[in-house]
C-alpha cells in the first residue's frame, strides 16, 4: 500500500493532515492521523481494541519523525500490516 498512490493530492510524501480509517468487519479497529509541524511530523493513533466491550478508543502515540518521508514509512506499513491480518483500509 501506498498513501500517496491512494491519496493524489499528496503530492512529494507530503502528508500533512492525512486521516486513515482502518476497519475488520465493518467495525473501527484503528484511526491514524499524520501531522507536519514544521520541524517534525507526528502520528498519532486511536485504536479500538477488538476484546473489550469499551467503544472509546485507546490512544496509540504520539509517533514523532524528523520527516514527511519517515512518517509516510511508518504509516504505509502500519497500514500494510493491517491489511495482511484482514483489515480494510480507508
Amino acid at each position: 500500500m501506498n498513501v500517496a498512490a491512494d491519496h493524489p493530492g499528496l503530492a512529494g510524501g507530503v502528508i500533512s493532515g492525512l486521516v486513515s480509517q482502518v476497519r475488520k468487519d465493518g467495525r473501527p479497529v484503528v484511526r491514524m492521523q499524520c501531522s507536519d509541524y514544521g520541524s517534525q511530523w507526528i502520528v498519532e493513533c486511536e485504536v479500538y481494541p477488538v476484546d473489550e466491550l469499551t467503544v472509546e478508543p485507546k490512544k496509540a502515540g504520539p509517533y514523532v519523525f524528523e520527516n514527511g518521508a519517515e512518517a509516510r514509512r511508518f504509516i504505509d506499513e502500519s497500514l500494510l500490516a493491517l491489511q495482511i491480518f484482514g483489515c480494510e483500509v480507508a
